[in-house]
């Protein structure tokens, strides 16, 4: 579906470790502010488990995740959005993203320098903030001086642009990001073109110490009140052991998250909090060949899912054989769910749900 998520923070806090970790794509990572200069790009598979459990039922021999792309931009600093560091060219990559991961630093350490001199997620968190609101400032006031003007002389298609436009410039200079804002399809839609920074939903990712994983420390309770006012969610890695983990063969990570007492790796977590905060679900379809999953919006109609797959197919659409993903394992796979009267043929206006096992029909 062609969505990326940018991965923000200060200099330092993990942003480069946590993304090597993510894609493997072997980022610089450095003990120095603005060692990532321009923006890395990597894809992440969205692990799903149960994807794999589809596919052990369907003995499919191949397992196709849905994935993610990931920007890793360089440090923020304070003054970012009047172009001190490299900010110009920063905000305007996260611009391009459809959401934000906000690297938060919860853990001290001595030998790794902070750009503001001490460890303090809830001030770090508004250095970011106010940068990324400043941003949302300036684009929105020149929209307004020219939209304005119009406004002003009658142009009837302008006035609830304008009016758009002063709700927002009021949010920003308060301080408020605007995803805290409520605003009608119709202001959404005039500030669309904008694509505004504060407008995107945000996952802050309070990146602790080993020590401290499975602890609420005073540092990761900072974030998380920060993260209930602003309207963003929370999920806590350590980067550090996340580290350690894409370091190992494929084959020894089981045992070393069991010696950690860990079920799976934290980023496994990130990734799908990452997902969901974009408002995405995962319908799959099974067979001998291959187990797929595949990225829809939450609320997409049968047809509209059957386009992921292909246009032939959301043109030609006919129903949607659907099984739910609880009854799929419950009855042993397709065969087993239809016998007991598990799958159903759904139509046009069915909205598909998150898990949903489905087999198309459709004319060619």
């Amino acid at each position: 579906m062609g969505l990326s998520v940018g991965i923000v923070g200060l200099p330092n806090v993990g942003k480069s470790t946590i993304f090597n970790a993510l894609t493997a794509a072997g980022a610089q990572s450095a003990n120095y502010p603005f060692c990532t200069i321009e923006p890395n790009v990597g894809i992440v598979p969205v692990v799903d488990p149960r994807l794999q459990k589809i596919a052990a039922l369907a003995a499919s021999k191949q397992i196709i995740f849905t994935d993610l792309k990931v920007v890793d931009i360089a440090g923020l600093v304070r003054g970012a959005s009047k172009g001190e560091g490299l900010g110009n060219q920063f905000l305007a990559n996260i611009r391009e993203t459809d959401a934000i991961l906000h690297v938060v630093r919860c853990f001290e350490d001595p030998n790794v320098v902070h750009v503001e001199g001490s460890v303090d997620p809830e001030r770090d968190i508004e250095v970011i903030e106010t940068e990324l609101l400043l941003a949302d400032l300036d684009a929105l006031s020149k929209r307004n001086d020219r939209v304005g003007r119009l406004a002003r002389v009658g142009q009837k298609e302008y006035i609830a642009q304008a009016e758009a436009l002063t709700k927002a410039i009021a949010a920003v200079e308060k301080g408020t990001p605007l995803r805290a804002i409520e605003f009608s399809d119709a202001e959404k839609a005039a500030l669309a073109e904008l694509n505004l920074i504060t407008m995107k939903p945000v996952l802050y990712v309070a990146n602790v110490a080993e020590g401290d994983l499975g602890t609420e420390t005073p540092m990761l309770q900072k974030v998380r009140k920060q993260a209930a006012e602003k309207r963003g969610e929370v999920v806590v890695i350590s980067g550090e052991i996340e580290a350690q983990i894409s370091q190992l063969p494929q084959e020894d990570r089981g045992e070393f998250l069991k010696d950690m007492g860990l079920e799976e790796p934290g980023l496994n977590a990130l990734i799908r909090a990452a997902y969901s905060l974009l408002g995405l679900e995962t319908f799959f379809t099974a067979g001998p060949k291959e187990a797929r999953a595949w990225t829809i919006h939450r609320g997409s109609k049968a047809p509209q899912a059957a386009g992921e797959i292909h246009s032939d197919f959301e043109r030609g659409f006919i129903r949607a054989e659907t099984i739910g993903y609880d009854d799929y394992l419950a009855y042993a796979g397709e065969q087993g769910a239809k016998a007991a009267g598990k799958m159903r043929s759904e139509g046009k206006e069915y909205e598909v749900q998150d898990g949903d096992v489905i087999l198309f029909r459709f004319n060619v």
